[in-house]
């Protein structure tokens, strides 16, 4: 049993963490959750349907997305999908504007470490 079958695991707004996307599979578990842990170096903590802007911003800083990784059951992202981001990441394209839009409900509570929660409403899909 995984600390989220267990309750634990909380998004933004205190609430247990609702799945991100399982068509592609997501998350630094691969199991379609943001969840984060001392091996995710990354963080990867924030719930976004990706844009063809971020895609190009996240290429241009080295990580290509959109690229399929078969040896990982990766085909590559493309506009409109979900995602778990790194909350980094997702900062520094906010900074440049072209931050994805995001879903709050499905955005691990540890992305306040990073930003707050008014900023991420800023860009939230559903109701804040």
């Amino acid at each position: 049993m995984t600390a989220h079958d267990q309750g634990l695991e909380l998004n933004v707004h205190g609430e247990p963490l609702e799945l991100c996307c399982i068509d592609p599979v997501t998350g630094f578990y691969r199991n379609g959750y943001c969840l984060t842990g001392d091996h995710d170096v990354g963080s990867h903590v924030v719930c976004a349907r990706v844009t063809k802007e971020f895609l190009e911003f996240s290429k241009s800083r080295g990580n290509d997305l959109t690229r399929a990784i078969p040896e990982y059951g990766f085909t590559g992202l493309k506009d409109g999908d979900r995602w778990c981001l790194c909350g980094s990441r997702w900062l520094e394209a906010y900074h440049a504007g072209v931050a994805p839009p995001i879903f709050l409900k499905s955005t691990h509570q540890r992305m306040l470490e990073f930003v707050s929660l008014d900023t991420l409403r800023h860009l939230a899909l559903e109701d804040a």
